[in-house]
């Protein structure tokens, strides 16, 4: 599936609306990656993913929300994610709850593990 992404800049001091649609996975992370390099570099404090339309999300998207949360919390400012899918909350709980430990071998377990928990809310 493919990603298609629309940036919306804020107006002075007011967030950049970044709104995800279809899969955010290792084939299209690095496309989120390229396009959120010009907002980041701009010097903006406040990003909000939109996630309404965002179907499925791999370790590879969790990494990109991570690394643009680390710039931002870096110069005073966050990352805020809106209308999760249920597919898409469950992974977030599931970051959330888990401990400073790592519970899946490699990274492949940990996608086959989510995908397998995303699929459950689709079908």
């Amino acid at each position: 599936m493919s990603l298609e992404i629309q940036i919306q800049k804020g107006a002075a001091d007011a967030p950049t609306t970044v709104k995800l649609i279809g899969s955010l996975d290792t084939a299209t992370s690095p496309d989120l990656e390229k396009q959120l390099g010009p907002v980041l570099s701009s010097g903006v404090k406040e990003i909000v993913f939109d996630l309404s339309q965002l179907k499925f999300i791999s370790s590879a998207g969790l990494r990109v929300f991570a690394a643009t949360r680390k710039q931002l919390k870096e110069r005073g400012g966050q990352a805020s994610f809106i209308h999760l899918q249920p597919q898409i909350q469950e992974v977030f709980d599931i970051i959330k709850s888990l401990p400073g430990v790592a519970i899946f071998k490699d990274v492949a377990e940990m996608d086959r593990y989510l995908a397998a928990r995303q699929r459950s809310h689709t079908q």
